[in-house]
């Protein structure tokens, strides 16, 4: 059972930094996976018997590099010794490269140009960063059956058209950068939703994959955005629960909880990014979060500005969560009535299961005194929430419209 208990600990902390670690040198994430997958069953038949290895991770990255070795020399007989010439040039090519990390390096090789551009980000978040199928889909609002297909036929065409993962050259990074701070992005935020305590180790992996990209890219202001925003929603993190576990609004949270060290790091970084002159979705993303932390100054939020900076988002990358945000922002600034009915003009097949906008309609329908209909909303918003804080929060607040 110990073995067992291991095992799932270790795939569920460590899978993705495991197979970026094998096929950062292989190129190959199949074989990558393969391998790994070969090394737990074998650590699944060993551990029981022979007691569980002090450092489960190092004895499972032996075990699959032995298993790739074994499939390597294997292929080296049919291919000849060319192969493995051009391995041994390209490994010490690898000596020099500048690349800080080897998960970074091999987000970059997966949004290699020859993949589609809509699988760029899933496979980031499942091959490098170990995300499974149903949180992957969650990020994209489409079911986990839908994004497993969609991850299965891009790895079958990867490896039916022969794609090789080469690394990029430093001229080559800025073209693959949106896809790398997208995955990065998305990382976070399914720790951001996860209930507390279940995805802490996601997200410091997140915030340090962010903090390698401004250093290997100083001068790209999305990089500086992402930080930045990153950090704005890291410095809220002790502020969503009280002392009993309970779920804390933004509006509700208590500023002197917010990180002062968290929020000048983000301020830090928006300002580079400013001084580059080149304003992208992540800096205008931080940008709102920052307005949001004024409060910890003492000042208002300028509510009319949010709903500026929203219209810009919805310019930049458009998306549903970005459409309902802003459909609240405006609620706030202009009244239940005009938020309610930017809600009621998204398309209603792409926010029927979606929580944000079930929760937002509520709030904005028991504003404008309409309690039978708020009430109604809750109860979706109730249905579609998974945190059970949250779903506490929420029958509160269904139970206050009377």
């Amino acid at each position: 059972m110990e073995a067992q208990r291991t095992a799932e600990t270790v795939a569920r902390a460590s899978y993705g930094r495991l197979v970026a670690l094998l096929a950062i040198r292989s190129r190959d994430i199949a074989a990558a996976e393969d391998a790994l997958a070969e090394a737990f069953r074998t650590a699944l038949e060993l551990w029981p018997v022979q007691g569980v290895p002090d450092r489960p991770e190092a004895w499972l990255l032996t075990a699959a590099r032995r298993h790739l070795g074994h499939s390597y020399r294997h292929s080296q007989v049919q291919a000849g010794a060319a192969a493995t010439l051009d391995l041994l040039a390209e490994e010490r090519a690898e000596a020099t490269e500048a690349f800080p990390d080897s998960r970074l390096k091999l987000l970059f090789v997966c949004a290699h140009p020859a993949i589609d551009p809509a699988v760029h980000t899933p496979l980031m978040l499942q091959t490098v960063l170990g995300l499974d199928a149903a949180r992957i889909g969650a990020a994209f609002l489409v079911p986990p059956a839908t994004m497993g297909q969609r991850l299965v036929r891009a790895k079958s065409k990867i490896r039916d058209a022969g794609i090789r993962f080469d690394v990029p050259e430093a001229p080559d990074l800025p073209a693959r950068l949106d896809a790398v701070l997208a995955a990065v992005y998305a990382a976070y935020g399914s720790a951001w939703e996860a209930q507390p305590g279940t995805a802490v180790g996601l997200a410091e992996e997140a915030l340090y994959l962010a903090r390698l990209l401004t250093a290997l890219l100083p001068e790209e202001p999305e990089a500086l955005g992402l930080l930045a925003l990153i950090r704005y929603c890291d410095a809220r993190a002790a502020a969503r629960r009280d002392g009993a576990g309970r779920f804390v609004p933004l509006a509700d949270q208590e500023t002197a909880l917010w990180s002062r060290p968290a929020l000048i790091e983000a301020e830090e970084a928006l300002t580079r990014a400013a001084r580059l002159r080149r304003f992208g979705r992540f800096q205008t993303e931080a940008a709102i979060q920052s307005f949001h932390c004024q409060r910890r100054l003492g000042a208002a939020v300028p509510l009319t500005a949010l709903v500026a900076l929203y219209d810009v988002l919805m310019q930049m990358a458009p998306s549903v969560g970005a459409a309902v945000a802003r459909a609240a922002a405006v609620g706030e600034a202009y009244g239940p009535e005009a938020g309610l009915a930017q809600l009621a003009a998204l398309d209603p097949a792409e926010v029927a299961a979606y929580q944000p906008f079930w929760a937002a309609r509520a709030h904005l329908l028991r504003l404008a005194g309409d309690g039978e209909a708020a009430r109604a909303a809750f109860d979706q918003a109730i249905a579609f929430s998974v945190d059970p804080s949250v779903r506490a929060y929420l029958e509160d607040q269904r139970s206050a419209c009377g």
